[in-house]
């Protein structure tokens, strides 16, 4: 099934360079505590994101890791400001330890057009570089370690280990090839830099993911130049096995390596120190905690939220966000993760903006990822689903959101849809989808940032107003959907709302009005084909990964997926001739 994929962003490095020197000023003007951490976090993960562009743009025109100028300018910053993390993160915000940024900014600021990559872990997984530092501070390693960083992400995480360990440098890599079989090129002057280490090597990178091959290639490279395997050391994101698809001799040495990683709930949710803890960041915006934080994630709202586990709808706990409720001053709240650095500050700017347009609540802040807002209570007596005109007003406002980036193209859809409901449906829907889905250059998407989560378990009614929840994330998820044109969620509203045929008509027409111009007929269908076979795609993988009774929740949604997509398929080949 294809349903992940990454969004190319190509920013010029001027405009990077000049938006992480504003941010340095903000950084500097804050006033001490978790609000001035947080800013520095977000300058350092921004400017990771302007070396990785950079260091690989020049990997591009040369096909391997080699050392420059602007490689040793960039990752020299990066080690600079990760101890500026480290420092403010031990002293809550309060110790500035002085960097020169704008000399190296200027050179990097010269690097032209770049592809940048978001860094997944920072943006999804509620991956913190303070807990790189505090594993590097616990690992036993010395100043003589040869740090190794796998490009993207991996570039401010070497950073903030070599700090940990008080290593003045590092080196980053960038792993090509499939992705089950990853190996890395390195040029003789790189390379000599890397083997004339004398103590020990640490590889670092989030991960590991299916086959582990990103951590083992770079293991496999040192000990092809005369590394002993037990000078190396791995930090991954989680303590885990490898996956699946790792070979058995990466399997061999992933067992027997030392590994070193420190969990959320290690370095967040129960450090040592109190203003390292997330309940101190919540309470910083909502007061005094009364009673512990309890853990929504995983699926866990369900219970608070639908009572009954009868009546649960399906989830994936594997990929949800991390998510807790407070309570505080006698009401209850929320804090969602949304993003560590600009991710999380784009999140919270968007649920400030559907706050005021009364389709979500009022957030209460942002705390370094973590969205603080409202709990929702639903009205006890509660209508079945959202009146169509509330929908379409959702719609008309999400239409109004401009983007950065756009999103997948039509052609890319149609790939997807072919191949996710060829999969689901046979050879012979295949071919009758591809009669359907062709020339997709006849369309012309107009992109915003659309919501991505129809679902009706996410529309509520609260204090009688309905509220559209979980819509802050989804535009801007780990998948190859993206923004969209406002098609792609009016074709999710009717998929998941159960509409018929006469009241998606209504629907079409009610936002057609609002938004000022005509959804062409055959656009909107292609786009509730393709809904429908990325939901399946989605949640086929979901069903997968999980226990027997939520595989049973899925298994119905999948079927109500495939029913709906053979109807739409036979009335839209009809209405073809």
């Amino acid at each position: 099934m294809l349903v992940f994929g990454d969004v190319a962003r190509w920013e010029e490095a001027q405009e990077m360079a000049a938006e992480i020197a504003h941010r340095f000023d903000d950084w500097l003007a804050a006033s001490p505590g978790m609000k001035r951490h947080q800013q520095l976090a977000g300058a350092f993960i921004r400017t990771g994101e302007l070396v990785q562009a950079v260091v690989d743009s020049e990997f591009a025109e040369s096909k391997c890791d080699e050392t420059t100028e602007r490689r040793h300018i960039g990752e020299a910053l990066l080690v600079r400001l990760a101890r500026a993390v480290a420092a403010s993160w031990d002293s809550d915000g309060r110790e500035v330890v002085p960097v020169d940024w704008l000399d190296p900014l200027r050179t990097l600021a010269d690097a032209g057009r770049l592809e940048t990559k978001r860094a997944e872990g920072y943006a999804f997984y509620a991956l913190y570089p303070e807990a790189y530092l505090a594993a590097a501070r616990e690992a036993g390693l010395g100043a003589d370690t040869t740090v190794i960083g796998i490009r993207s992400i991996g570039a401010g995480l070497a950073a903030v280990v070599a700090a940990g360990l008080g290593v003045g440098r590092i080196h980053t890599v960038r792993p090509v090839g499939h992705p089950f079989a990853r190996r890395v090129e390195i040029g003789p002057d790189l390379a000599a830099n890397i083997l004339a280490g004398r103590g020990d090597f640490a590889i670092v990178d989030e991960g590991p993911g299916l086959s582990g091959s990103s951590f083992n290639c770079v293991a496999d490279w040192l000990v092809q130049h005369g590394v002993d395997d037990s000078r190396i050391h791995f930090f991954p994101s989680h303590a885990g096995d490898l996956g699946s698809h790792a070979s058995s001799e990466h399997w061999e040495r992933w067992t027997r390596a030392r590994k070193h990683v420190l969990s959320f709930e290690q370095v967040i949710l129960n450090p040592a120190k109190h203003h390292q803890r997330l309940k101190h960041w919540i309470a910083s915006a909502v007061g005094p905690l009364e009673g512990p934080l309890v853990d929504l994630s995983g699926g866990a709202w369900r219970e608070r939220w639908c009572g009954s586990e009868q009546i649960w709808p399906p989830a994936d706990p594997a990929m949800e966000k991390r998510k807790f409720l407070a309570r505080a001053g006698g009401k209850a709240w929320l804090a969602k993760f949304v993003g560590l650095g600009a991710s999380g500050e784009e999140k919270h700017l968007l649920a400030q903006h559907l706050a005021e347009a009364g389709f979500a609540p009022e957030p209460r802040g942002l705390c370094h990822g973590f969205l603080i807002m409202p709990w929702v209570e639903r009205d006890a007596n509660s209508s079945a689903g959202p009146p169509l005109e509330r929908v379409a007003d959702y719609l008309a406002r999400r239409a109004s959101l401009p983007v950065s980036v756009p999103g997948a193209s039509t052609g890319a859809l149609f790939e997807m849809a072919l191949h996710n409901l060829g999969e689901a449906l046979g050879k012979g829907a295949a071919d009758k989808i591809g009669s359907v889905l062709r020339n997709p250059e006849r369309f012309t998407p107009i992109y915003c940032a659309t919501d991505n989560r129809m679902h009706e378990w996410e529309w509520v009614q609260a204090d009688g107003t309905w509220l559209k929840l979980d819509g802050l994330d989804h535009h801007a998820a780990h998948d190859l959907i993206g923004c969209q044109d406002i098609a792609w969620d009016l074709a999710g509203a009717k998929v998941e709302l159960g509409l018929a045929e006469q009241q998606g008509q209504e629907l079409t027409a009610s936002l057609e009005q609002r938004i000022g111009r005509t959804i062409p007929p055959d656009y909107l269908r292609a786009m509730e084909l393709c809904y429908i076979a990325f939901q399946i795609g989605l949640w086929t993988m979901a069903q997968s990964r999980n226990g027997e009774v939520e595989r049973q929740r899925i298994k119905a949604l999948l079927r109500r997926y495939e029913d709906r997509a053979a109807r739409l398929l036979g009335s839209t080949l009809n209405h073809l001739g």
